[in-house]
């Protein structure tokens, strides 16, 4: 059986675990990884979220596997070449390790910067993240043991965000500020 989905009060300690995790990656990607960013929940300040660290890393191209999978699995990442989203390619910690989840995505494409863009206006906007937040509890309690439900039920919401954040990006002239890491 999974885990339990486990929603938490946010994190202060969060940014710092991803500078670290990212200091790590940068290490082992150079000039492979255009860009490392925090994102996700814990990249909000204040939202509450599952203790996940999520990374994005963007690659020039999603073909060029190895230039990627070799150096992040030298660090102890995981490919999970079964993921079904084919937008990215992701990595997960070694068993045993604290949860991390790399998600690997073409530089530039609409995953990468739409992913970049959700985060921004959580950040702009902490009323959205507070109702966000609210959401994940009501979704943890009701599918604790059913991730793929939890997912699937957080999606309306997801692409209501994502709707507003278009709108506003285009009125505030939104590009994705400096790498992270």
């Amino acid at each position: 059986m999974a885990d339990p989905i486990l929603i938490v009060p946010y994190d202060p300690g969060w940014p710092e675990l991803f500078a670290q995790l990212g200091a790590a990656l940068r290490a082992a990607l150079g000039a492979t990884a255009l860009r490392i960013d925090h994102v996700g929940s814990t990249a909000v300040p204040g939202l509450d979220a599952k203790p996940v660290i999520d990374i994005q890393v963007s690659v020039p191209s999603l073909q060029a596997l190895d230039s990627y999978r070799i150096p992040l699995e030298g660090i102890g990442y995981v490919f999970r070449a079964d993921n079904p989203d084919r937008t990215k390619r992701y990595f997960r910690e070694t068993p045993g390790q604290r949860r991390t989840h790399v998600h690997v995505r073409q530089a530039g494409s609409w995953s990468e910067q739409g992913t970049l863009l959700f985060r921004d206006y959580l950040r702009a906007h902490p009323d959205e993240a507070t109702q966000y937040a609210a959401l994940k509890y009501r979704l943890a309690d009701q599918f604790r043991d059913e991730r793929q439900r939890y997912v699937e039920a957080k999606e309306p919401f997801i692409w209501e965000i994502l709707r507003k954040a278009d709108h506003w990006g285009k009125g505030i002239g939104w590009q994705p500020g400096p790498t992270d890491a």
